[in-house]
Parts: C-alpha cells; sequence; structure tokens
C-alpha cells in the first residue's frame, strides 16, 4: 500500500490551494482520513478528518476556510484551502485509517508535501 500527495506550493495570503491524496493497494476498507500539518519547529496537529463514525471534524484555526473530501471507492481524499494565511504554511500529510484485507486495523500516512503562503 502506497500514498501519495499531490498539490502543494507556493500561494499568496488570501489565495486557494487543493491538496490531493490517493491510496494505491488492495484495503478492506477506510475509517478515516485525516490531513496534519507540520510547521517548521512545531509538532504536527490535526487539521482535519472525516471518519465514519464521528463525522467531519476541523481544527479551529481551519474550520470555515478548509474542507475535506473522501472518495471510498477511489481511495481518495482532497483538502480545499481557502483565504489562505502565512501561519497556514507548513508541510501537510495525508493519512488513512484503515483495515486490511486480513481485517486488520492499519493506516498510512502520504510523504509530505510543503504549503507556502507568502506575498
Amino acid at each position: 500500500v502506497v500514498v501519495v500527495e499531490s498539490g502543494g506550493g507556493l500561494v499568496q495570503p488570501g489565495g486557494s490551494l487543493t491538496l490531493h491524496c490517493i491510496l494505491s493497494g488492495d484495503i478492506l476498507s477506510i475509517t478515516a482520513v485525516s490531513w496534519y500539518r507540520q510547521g517548521l519547529g512545531k509538532q504536527r496537529e490535526l487539521v482535519a478528518q472525516a471518519n465514519i463514525f464521528t463525522g467531519v471534524t476541523y481544527s479551529d484555526d481551519v474550520k470555515g476556510r478548509f474542507t475535506i473530501s473522501r472518495d471510498e471507492a477511489r481511495k481518495t481524499t482532497s483538502l480545499q484551502m481557502n483565504t489562505l494565511k502565512p501561519e497556514d504554511t507548513a508541510v501537510y500529510l495525508c493519512n488513512f485509517d484503515v483495515f486490511n484485507l486480513d481485517q486488520r486495523r492499519n493506516d498510512y500516512w502520504g510523504q509530505g508535501i510543503q504549503v507556502s503562503v507568502s506575498s
């Protein structure tokens, strides 16, 4: 199983970016998809999650600006980011919480992608 992210880059304050993440490989089901970020010198933080049991949640910092989506059949997730601020600058990582074909739970991470917000 491999997870690949795309869509990062440099954007001006107030701009928008969409991050994409796709899981390749055979799995049984997806319990949750999540997006984390880690700024320089900061701890990794959960930004958004779409969980089949608990629904969709966002951190207070991004609520109202970011939107997470998931496609179970395509095994993808996206993070639409609007009204970006310099403090959103970070490496963004996606995570898939899944059940493998052997019915064991596992989670898989993307490689991380840089998002920079600057004028």
